[in-house]
C-alpha cells in the first residue's frame, strides 16, 4: 500500500472526510511520530504497537566484494514492537 491509498482508506473510512483533509491528518500523525521518537520519547499505540529510539554501536563489517574490513559508525535508530491486536491480525 502507497501512501496515497492509504489516504484514500482513510477518506472512505470517515463519513465526510475529503481527501485534503485525510492527508493532512496522516500528515500531522507521521509528523507527531517522528517528533516522539526523534526526543527520545516513545509512542504506545494500544493494540497497534509501540515506537522508540534505539542505538547501534560501532562495529567491524566486512566488504562483500573485496573482502576488506571497514568500520560501520555507530547509529540511532527506530524501534517498532507490534501490539497484540497487530500480532494477531498478521498472523490470521
Amino acid at each position: 500500500m502507497t501512501k496515497s491509498e492509504l489516504i484514500d482508506a482513510i477518506a472512505a473510512g470517515v463519513d465526510g472526510l475529503t481527501k485534503a483533509k485525510a492527508e493532512q491528518a496522516l500528515n500531522v500523525t507521521l509528523s507527531a511520530i517522528m517528533d516522539t521518537v526523534a526526543r527520545g520519547d516513545a509512542l504506545n499505540l494500544v493494540g497497534f504497537g509501540s515506537f522508540s529510539k534505539g542505538e547501534r554501536g560501532e562495529r567491524i563489517a566486512r566488504n562483500p566484494r573485496t573482502g576488506e574490513k571497514i568500520t560501520v559508525d555507530a547509529a540511532k535508530t527506530v524501534k517498532f514492537r507490534p501490539g497484540q491486536k497487530f500480532k494477531d491480525a498478521a498472523n490470521a
